[in-house]
């Protein structure tokens, strides 16, 4: 009613009906000149209060704040998960804004100002922002191709500086030796190796899968089952999905028979007609560290004295064997050991990770780390983004590690006290 404070935006309008409560009913008498005389009926008709119930949230109150310093003068996020409940550890959107300015006389004018700042402050990043998944997306692949058995991990592909697609076109790809298996292109970010894997599924296999209509559906089936596509169904307001194209939109845009893997070669590395959310990635990191299983991340741990809704307590069990996970962990812990993300290494943690970079149309290219800790019985799993700050092992590398390091020690080793320094005062 009129006058009643409400929850306007992000857990106070999730969980509107709990924190209000049920207000309560008191039924007086008045006498001809509208002077209470007391309650109607001895008060046997009104009606008690019942008082809303308190949010416990999932949050690590440190780990948060800490997060806020290592993102300050950088656009992008962090999200951290607890993959054996799903639960949200740290959720940051840089750049962010002081609340305060939105309470007070000044709140209108402070709220204009906001919004026509071009580095969008008040838009959500963890969950609202859609970027190509990058290098990250290899990891989906590889579960993928090795279900389908398209190729196993003794499979080697060549690899001369990037895939031929054409007789006269080639998607680049970085030096490193050649040919490789899959835990290899893991380490290295193969460009070719998911290419040829592409090709195989959607060009070479009709006897399995009828047309390169029904290999894209099935791939794309997959593609959902592993929360990319589809909201994951976070406890917040303002979820975005992502976007992964129908093969349907594919025979629109260049007919039923005019299209094939090198048409579309690019969503082989996370690249093209595909757009994914910083909680889908992190969330992707939480299934691997799970082996096979995810629960639909969330903030809030209990309402009042119970348990948060079962649909956050129930685990999404992927159609991948367990076996395949291993492959990709392997190929992750190598990443960080002498891959892409050795410059991440904390000293007495074994973790795992998977560097990307997004392409950006508008100017240098973002940053993309997603890994999870510790390599055995992980207890949390991460995605870092940092826009336009170019190659994935410079900037969200060393910002996640120094998160998961403050998590699982506590402080930051002495050694590593210069990262953390570097990464706090870089401003873009």
């Amino acid at each position: 009613k009129r006058g009643d404070h409400i929850g306007q935006s992000g857990l106070e309008k999730q969980y509107e009906n709990y924190l209000r409560g049920t207000k309560g009913e008191e039924i007086l008498m008045r006498d001809v000149h509208g002077r209470i005389k007391g309650k109607y009926n001895d008060g046997a008709n009104d009606v008690a209060p019942i008082p809303g119930k308190n949010l416990t949230l999932s949050l690590d109150m440190e780990l948060q704040a800490y997060g806020e310093k290592l993102m300050q003068g950088k656009m992008g996020s962090i999200v951290a998960i607890e993959p054996e409940t799903g639960e949200i550890l740290a959720m940051v959107s840089a750049p962010s804004f002081d609340p305060e300015l939105l309470v007070g006389r000044q709140r209108s004018a402070n709220y204009a100002t906001l919004a026509a700042d071009t580095t969008k402050p008040l838009f959500n990043r963890p969950v609202m922002a859609q970027y190509p998944p990058g290098s990250t997306f290899k990891l989906v692949q590889a579960l993928i191709m090795q279900q389908e058995n398209i190729f196993d991990r003794n499979t080697l592909f060549p690899c001369k500086n990037g895939y031929y697609y054409t007789k006269t076109r080639k998607l680049g790809c970085h030096h490193h030796k050649s040919p490789i298996d899959l835990p290899t292109s893991i380490e290295t970010s193969c460009n070719a190796y998911y290419c040829y894997g592409l090709r195989r599924m959607f060009d070479e296999r009709l006897d399995k899968y009828g047309s390169i209509q029904g290999a894209y559906n099935v791939w794309r089936d997959y593609v959902f089952d592993m929360g990319f596509g589809d909201e994951l169904g976070i406890d917040y307001p303002g979820e975005k999905g992502g976007v992964v194209y129908r093969s349907q939109t594919y025979d629109k845009i260049y007919g039923k028979r005019g299209w094939k893997s090198a048409t579309i070669i690019s969503i082989a590395i996370g690249q093209g007609e595909l757009l994914s959310t910083p909680l889908q990635i992190a969330n992707l990191a939480a299934l691997i560290a799970n082996k096979g299983y995810y629960y639909t991340p969330h903030l809030v741990k209990k309402v009042g004295d119970d348990l948060v809704d079962k649909t956050y307590r129930t685990p999404h069990k992927v159609d991948i064997d367990e076996k395949y996970f291993d492959v990709a962990i392997e190929g992750m812990h190598r990443v960080v050991k002498k891959g892409t993300a050795r410059y991440g290494k904390i000293p007495g943690i074994e973790f795992c990770g998977k560097t990307g970079t997004a392409q950006n149309p508008h100017g240098e290219d973002h940053s993309i780390f997603m890994a999870f800790a510790p390599k055995d019985n992980p207890k949390i799993a991460i995605s870092v983004y940092v826009e336009n700050s170019g190659f994935g092992a410079t900037w969200a590398v060393p910002i996640a590690s120094l998160m998961i390091e403050k998590y699982l020690n506590r402080e930051i080793d002495p050694s590593r006290l210069q990262i953390e320094k570097n990464m706090m005062e870089k401003s873009f």
